[in-house]
This record gives structure tokens, C-alpha cells and sequence, in this order.
């Protein structure tokens, strides 16, 4: 019996404290830091198709031994940051133009 898929989902509050759902979409390692690329997750069908598809970047920070997800300020950075991981996920997930008519 093989195990049912079960995305990685993290509960994020934001600066007004309100909690948002995500889905982890990719982390890696990058010039010493740890990003992580993720999406909002949706258990409305519907509601997910309606979606941008939107991809956020977060980027690791540790306070009091605890990992938290951060935004990342600097915009050369994330430009940098987010290039690398469209890469990936282009890579992954195999987009193609050709698909569309």
C-alpha cells in the first residue's frame, strides 16, 4: 500500500496577523543562506484555480534556536534568490509553451 502525497504546508502570519496557508514548492542552499520558494495553498479546487499562482520566497532566520521564515529585503537579493529558483522550477515541474495554442 503506498503512502498517500501529502504537500508540505506552513501555516504563515503576516506583519497585520493574518494566517495564511502555503505550500513549500522548493528550498535549497544558497551563498550560505537557506530559501524557500512557496505558494498559497488552497483546499478549494476551484479557489486554487482562481489563484495567480502566485510564488513567494522567504529566506531563514533563526531567533532563540528557532527557524523562521523571513521576507527578504534587499531586492538584489531576491531578484538574484528568485532567479535561481524559477530555474529549478521550471526544471521541475517542465513548463512548455508548446502546450498552449
Amino acid at each position: 500500500m503506498s503512502e498517500e502525497f501529502r504537500p508540505d504546508l506552513y501555516t504563515l502570519t503576516d506583519e497585520d496577523g493574518k494566517e495564511q496557508t502555503f505550500e513549500l514548492l522548493d528550498s535549497m542552499e544558497y551563498e550560505g543562506e537557506t530559501y524557500y520558494a512557496l505558494t498559497p495553498y488552497y483546499e478549494d479546487g476551484q479557489a486554487a484555480l482562481d489563484d495567480s499562482g502566485a510564488v513567494i520566497i522567504l529566506k531563514s532566520e533563526y531567533t532563540d534556536d528557532e527557524e523562521i521564515m523571513v521576507t527578504i529585503d534587499n531586492d538584489e537579493e531576491y531578484e538574484r534568490v528568485g532567479a535561481v529558483f524559477m530555474e529549478k522550477l521550471n526544471a521541475m515541474f517542465d513548463f512548455d509553451d508548446e502546450d498552449e495554442e
